[in-house]
């Protein structure tokens, strides 16, 4: 990603959040399958950093809140899309992939 989050003002706070995000999740925000953190960034399967609400649609370049883990593919995939799902819990979803699975009614076990 060039712009704002990598070069700009809110660098530092990106790169602080983008390590708590790797440490701390391990589902693609995007098509909710795991991702191996073990892969270089550059691989289509590898992790990267997704702005759930893109900066071109005037998401937060750095806030935490606005970032997701998620493979390159996904993220590639997906670009700078969000789609308004109406009568949905949320009214903004970036998930423009089908689910892997129903998280919801997933129960561990």
């Amino acid at each position: 990603m060039q712009g704002p989050a990598r070069f700009g003002p809110f660098r530092q706070e990106y790169e602080q959040n983008k390590k708590k995000i790797l440490m701390s999740q391990d589902v693609c925000g995007i098509c909710g399958k795991p991702v191996d953190k073990s892969l270089p960034g550059t691989d289509p399967m590898g992790p990267t950093i997704d702005h759930i609400i893109p900066i071109s649609k005037g998401g937060h370049p750095a806030d935490i809140s606005n970032l997701q883990l998620a493979h390159r593919s996904c993220n590639r995939q997906k670009s700078d899309k969000l789609l308004a799902e109406a009568g949905t819990e949320e009214e903004w979803s970036n998930r423009n992939l089908p689910w892997s699975i129903d998280w919801k009614a997933y129960r561990s076990g």
